[in-house]
């Protein structure tokens, strides 16, 4: 199964040059609709310069995500 999804993304990615002139076609056409124009620029933007990174916080927004693991054997309640 490996090989074929290495076959699949060689085949595709023998499209990238169409595809993302495909992309910028559509964000500079005055007629497409402003949604497609904005999801080619964000393809566009995606892919050449990254995906901006997602902060990740706590409850109600505040501070960054905390994960605390316990072992049960160190859990008052598990004597």
């Amino acid at each position: 199964m490996a090989k074929a999804k290495t076959d699949i993304r060689s085949l595709a990615r023998t499209h990238t040059e169409a595809a993302v002139k495909t992309l910028v076609g559509i964000m500079n056409q005055p007629k497409a609709q402003p949604a497609a124009r904005v999801a080619a620029a964000n393809a566009l933007l995606d892919r050449g310069w990254g995906k901006a990174a997602q902060p990740l916080t706590g409850e109600d927004g505040e501070g960054p995500l905390v994960i605390q693991v316990v072992k049960f054997a160190d859990c008052p309640s598990a004597e």
